[in-house]
């Protein structure tokens, strides 16, 4: 890998590791329809005179249908969810379960069809929802059950949100189709938003939500097309690994989180699990399988073009 490919890479790792702790701060003050809202229509408006100069748009818009579906799926209702989750949970926790993406993507993708379960991938499976088991009965208090299951839907949503763009949008420019599906959730978000939104905004939740949409979205996206056209798709989604090390990172430094014991046996079982889990079959090339998110904070990688 070139020095830039390292630069970009580790800049990706921490960038998409990051927002966990900017929700955490922002849900103190803001609703997390407001976060979201702030965040998706920022961060599209940042990125559409890009996208306009590259006239991207117009080809993703033809197809809106598969667009909203993308987009409620992957941002709409994910967003929404982990603010939710992050009003009750510890930013590093939700970072954490969050990994557990590509173990949910490698199940819904057995089951559709595009491969089968071996021994590798069912010993992977069990390590990284043993990995999530530890994490949850160690760390999380069952009698919130419904931030809880916030996170199991925001899992299978980033687990869907790729399988939709490789049959319905995967010809299509990702930049538009990350502009577009950015600036479609902060229309669906603007009425409640404008509902919830508060008297005053604290300068920690302004900045929170500013960084997020700024740093955490427009330029992230920026950054990780520039991963994939330096080193390509496969190795550019291995930031996953690095990403909830850094949110476990920042919430225990910056956030006084406790390192809790359920992470310290969670956070290596999910990603040897997801390791195993993700990993090709022998002799399969790598456009046999449709792609398995495996970048899951925001919107999970775009496949190749």
């Amino acid at each position: 890998m070139t020095r830039r490919g390292w630069a970009l890479f580790l800049a990706m790792g921490v960038i998409w590791g990051v927002p966990y702790a900017m929700i955490r701060i922002a849900v103190e003050d803001l609703d997390p329809i407001v976060v979201a809202f702030g965040r998706t229509l920022i961060g599209g408006l940042l990125l559409l005179p890009i996208a306009l100069y590259r006239d991207v748009l117009t080809p993703v818009l033809r197809r809106w249908r598969p667009l909203l579906l993308y987009t409620l799926v992957e941002i709409t209702g994910p967003w929404f969810l982990i603010g939710y989750a992050e009003t009750t949970l510890n930013s590093a926790t939700v970072g954490l379960l969050i990994a557990a993406v590509p173990l949910i993507a490698v199940v819904i993708v057995t089951k559709l069809g595009h491969d089968r379960f071996d021994a590798r991938r069912v010993t992977g499976l069990l390590v990284g929802f043993a990995g999530v088991a530890a994490l949850v009965g160690l760390d999380i208090d069952l009698g919130n059950p419904a931030a809880i299951g916030a996170i199991g839907l925001t899992t299978i949503g980033y687990a869907v949100g790729p399988i939709i763009i490789n049959r319905a949008l995967a010809d299509l420019p990702p930049l538009g189709v990350v502009t577009g599906s950015l600036l479609l959730a902060a229309a669906i978000y603007a009425p409640l938003a404008g509902w919830l939104w508060p008297s005053h905004i604290t300068a920690d939740s302004a900045w929170s939500v500013l960084g997020l949409a700024v740093i955490c979205t427009a330029a992230a996206f920026l950054f990780f097309f520039a991963l994939i056209s330096e080193v390509g798709p496969a190795r550019a989604t291995v930031i996953t690994y690095i990403n909830p090390a850094v949110a476990i990172l920042l919430g225990v430094m910056a956030l006084d989180e406790p390192l809790t014991a359920g992470m310290a046996i969670g956070f290596p079982l999910v990603i040897l699990g997801s390791i195993l889990g993700t990993a090709r079959s022998r002799g399969k090339s790598a456009t046999d399988d449709p792609p398995v998110p495996t970048a899951p904070h925001a919107v999970a990688p775009l496949p190749e073009r």
